[in-house]
């Protein structure tokens, strides 16, 4: 199996692994030189193991271009919603993790769940406050209106929220924000203007920026790309 998993390395195939598979690739010398993660609960003796790969143990997954690598086993679909959206673009991530009811992008890393196991969505769960967030993008959204919908203090609130989703409500927000727009630029022919109007960014300038930063890319050039 570790001589199959080297000659596609070399031959330039995709690898992906998901959760301890990262172990199979690094015995065949796939991830020599490179980023690579794994489960928590098997990270340290992952790094014992091999020494030339350079371990990330706060992350879902790491991308290294051909070959990419996912911690426990729910970040395998965080790792492949990803490939999909970015072979396929996030019109049809979307689409899929609607079809898997999960979310198309997690922020955050798999610190937030040593020891603990994910959150469940039970009356306690901040999940009616995002859904009520999403369906309110293009508008303006303060942590107090949030706080608020939640029925929380705002300290509780933030708390509450990186507990559950691994990040920061506006974070999450403005993961969301793009998300729409990326849909918006890739199923319709709306000028970037209003596609920043609906999204939430309010101008075409701001939502270049946050393209920029958070995609190394502009509006106008994700369309050309992924635009049908």
């Amino acid at each position: 199996m570790l001589t199959a998993l080297a000659e596609a390395h070399e031959q330039g195939k995709r690898m992906v692994s998901i959760c301890t598979g990262s172990f199979a690739l690094a015995a065949a010398g796939v991830l020599d030189g490179l980023r690579a993660t794994t489960h928590w609960q098997y990270v340290d003796e992952f790094d014992r193991a091999f020494p030339a790969v350079s371990v990330d143990r706060d992350v879902l997954y790491v991308d290294e271009g051909n070959v990419l690598t996912s911690a426990g086993g729910c970040c395998g679909i965080d790792l492949c919603l990803h490939i999909v959206r970015r072979d396929l673009g996030a019109a049809v991530a979307n689409r899929i993790a609607r079809g898997l009811v999960t979310a198309p992008h997690r922020e955050g890393g798999q610190a937030q769940y040593v020891p603990a196991p994910v959150a469940v969505a039970d009356d306690a769960s901040l999940s009616d406050t995002r859904e009520w967030a999403l369906q309110r993008l293009g508008e303006q959204i303060t942590l107090r209106q949030l706080a608020r919908h939640a029925g929380l203090s705002q300290r509780t609130l933030m708390r509450r929220f990186t507990e559950e989703t691994g990040t920061t409500p506006l974070q999450w927000l403005l993961d969301a924000r793009l998300g729409l727009a990326r849909e918006l630029l890739e199923t319709t022919d709306h000028p970037v203007d209003r596609v920043a109007r609906d999204c939430g960014p309010g101008t075409a300038a701001n939502l270049r920026l946050h393209f920029r930063r958070a995609l190394n890319t502009t509006p106008t050039a994700y369309r050309r790309t992924f635009g049908s």
